[in-house]
């Protein structure tokens, strides 16, 4: 049975990495936010290996805020008066006593593993071994191990010092404002839940689109690939969000049980349900094999063995080097069962949107009878809902529910070990990969996946 979060506050944040790309880009804007919130007044020691001091630190965390957010000057005097630095090898012991010299007589420190995955046994092992784990609380970035024997012999680690309860396995796409919305949207509202099932429900789609390459992290993508690096985490928890049955309450034990009753019933794939690609140019890439057969591109097609959703199929798609950056769900809807006009009527006529990224829609497609004496329609999409950005960036929101103990949004063991056996027999060369255009929406053979629902659908500009 899974324990209630604590109640008792962290009141130290330890971030290693502190140095690294995570934290420029992604940790110190959060930090800010959750200071200017008035949600973070406690020691901020950042750990790393790079021969560093705290104004080192300090300028860097600045030149971060200057490059992605902006700085508030107020919020930027606390944040930096808190600022603590440790500089060592997270292999020497010697590190983790300067950290217990740093944290001081904080009674539950909050230790975020901003660090590669290979790293996490050795740093949580030297943690309690200096007893820096006593009381606390870790989270754990993705990729959470390569395969289920990985992600197992990972949690063995992590759960040698921590319980279950004090383990936070960060997906920072669940923090996301427009994701949250998903769950609210469809328990929130009493019109969805009597067609959110098989007998109304023709399909569903997930598209995440990028316009851009590996940015000059081909070595990462290599050991990464599109299946690991954003279906297996990201795009299998909007799947869930959209499939799973109504939690008794938002309290985190109802939302996650629900969360993976739906994920023990997912279909594990097999090498027809998957199609891979890769863009031309991609073995060119500095520290990409000139021989890869790593995927850039993926088309899925997932079922959900229950009595909701049996028979619908679930298509994902992601892929780098397409015509647009956007992630989009649509939800299409069966046809009316008699067309009472004579009207041939598409697949993809009623049905709701939502539009994730970069700005937040949710919509539902219709038809209205055009004007004239003719009884014949046309399709429109009602606007339900529309706005653009982010009022809290994902990592403020779930750094600042970890501190709490709040793990709603966290990924729970059982979980992650669920979406690798839904994953695991496709993984690695198990189908070929097809190469595709630049700006094209992947792979002609893509076009299977979704071929009996009308096809994909491509999100607009």
């Amino acid at each position: 049975m899974e324990s209630k979060p604590a109640e008792m506050r962290s009141d130290a944040l330890v971030f290693f990495g502190a140095t690294g790309d995570l934290a420029y880009k992604q940790i110190f804007p959060a930090l800010q936010g959750l200071v200017k919130r008035g949600q973070l007044n406690v020691p901020i020691v950042g750990v790393a290996k790079s021969g560093w001091n705290l104004d080192q630190l300090r300028a860097r965390a600045r030149e971060s805020l200057q490059n992605h957010c902006g700085i508030d000057e107020v919020a930027w005097k606390q944040l930096s008066s808190q600022l603590k630095y440790v500089d060592g090898d997270y292999r020497d012991a010697s590190t983790y006593e300067a950290l217990r010299q740093a944290l001081g007589n904080t009674q539950c420190p909050l230790h975020y593993l901003a660090i590669p995955p290979s790293m996490f046994a050795t740093v949580v092992a030297n943690l309690a071994k200096a007893g820096c784990a006593n009381n606390a609380r870790v989270v754990v970035e993705k990729p959470f191990g390569r395969d289920l024997a990985t992600a197992q012999a990972l949690d063995r680690a992590l759960h040698e010092y921590f319980p279950e309860a004090a383990i936070f396995r960060i997906d920072h796409y669940l923090g996301k404002e427009t994701v949250q919305n998903l769950l609210y949207f469809r328990f929130a509202n009493s019109f969805l839940e009597p067609i959110w099932n098989h007998e109304h429900i023709q399909s569903v789609q997930i598209t995440m689109a990028e316009s851009f390459g590996v940015q000059g992290r081909g070595k990462f993508y290599e050991e990464v690939e599109a299946i690991r690096d954003v279906v297996q985490n990201h795009l299998l928890q909007v799947m869930v969000l959209l499939a799973m049955d109504p939690p008794a309450a938002s309290e985190t034990v109802c939302i996650r049980d629900e969360k993976i009753r739906v994920m023990r019933a997912i279909r594990p794939l097999d090498r027809r349900s998957v199609v891979r690609g890769q863009f031309k140019g991609y073995r060119k890439e500095p520290e990409v094999s000139p021989y890869s057969e790593v995927e850039t591109f993926a088309a899925l097609r997932f079922y959900i063995d229950n009595w909701r959703w049996a028979g619908v199929p679930f298509c994902i798609r992601a892929g780098k080097c397409l015509p647009l950056t956007a992630t989009e769900v649509l939800v299409a809807l069966k046809r009316p069962p008699h067309s009472v006009f004579g009207e041939l009527v598409s697949e993809h006529d009623n049905y709701y949107r939502f539009r994730l990224t970069p700005d937040f829609v949710i919509s539902l497609g219709a038809r209205i009878k055009m004007a004239g004496e003719a009884l014949a329609g046309k399709k429109v999409e009602l606007v339900a809902h529309e706005h653009e950005g982010e009022e809290m960036l994902p990592y403020e929101r779930l750094l600042g529910d970890a501190m709490h103990g709040d793990a709603a949004l966290f990924n729970r063991s059982d979980a992650v070990d669920a979406a690798w056996r839904v994953i695991e027999p496709i993984l690695g060369d198990a189908t070929p990969v097809h190469e595709y255009e630049r700006g094209s929406w992947g792979p002609e053979e893509a076009g299977a996946i979704a071929s009996d629902i009308g096809g994909w659908h491509n999100p607009l500009p």
